[in-house]
């Protein structure tokens, strides 16, 4: 284990050193939960449209249930594990770039990939026979993730797991979605 803790520091220190003051202030626009409300606006516009408004607030009502389970999810891992942050492990202050953006809490898995990936396989799952557009949303766990090791709060190993747990989650959540959609309208989803 710890050959491969080395190996994620040189790889987020090697990835963190590639950023330029230029492209900074994106980077920390794309971390911020709330600078991607138009995609998600855009996407419950659309999945409304398709689903109606009876199975479009079901749908709604069990996204919030998604978000806030990936959530406390992340959280109990993080709680588990305890790693610290790059940003504020001591040892890396003065090899990582310089932000005033500094969270506190723990660093494995990062929440910003798990819960981006969760929703996104789940809304690709479930539109996926609709429109191919919907795999555009793959830019946001993308984009999103690596917003964190830009930034030095997540190594690259957080933010992988981060996926990897995100598309277990979105799978799951997909496969119960289907059976209570199916207990409730009396019809399969698909």
């Amino acid at each position: 284990m710890e050959s491969l803790f080395e190996l994620d520091t040189e790889l987020l220190l090697f990835l963190n050193s590639l950023g330029s003051p230029r492209f900074d202030s994106f980077w920390l626009a794309i971390t911020k939960q709330f600078n991607w409300a138009p995609v998600f606006l855009l996407v419950l516009v659309y999945m409304f449209r398709q689903l109606g408004v009876k199975k479009g607030v079901f749908t709604l009502v069990f996204l919030i249930f998604l978000v806030a389970f990936s959530d406390q999810f992340t959280n109990f891992i993080k709680g588990i594990t305890s790693r610290t942050r790059p940003c504020n492990t001591d040892a890396l202050q003065d090899h990582l770039r310089y932000f005033s953006y500094k969270p506190k809490g723990y660093s494995f898995w990062s929440g910003h990939a798990s819960l981006s990936t969760t929703f996104t396989v789940f809304m690709i799952l479930m539109f996926r026979t609709r429109s191919k557009s919907i795999y555009a949303l793959l830019v946001f766990p993308l984009f999103f993730g690596y917003s964190r090791i830009y930034l030095g709060v997540h190594y690259p190993l957080d933010v992988t797991m981060g996926y990897i747990s995100g598309i277990i989650l979105g799978w799951l959540f997909f496969r119960l979605y289907r059976i209570l959609h199916q207990k409730i309208f009396k019809q399969p989803y698909f």
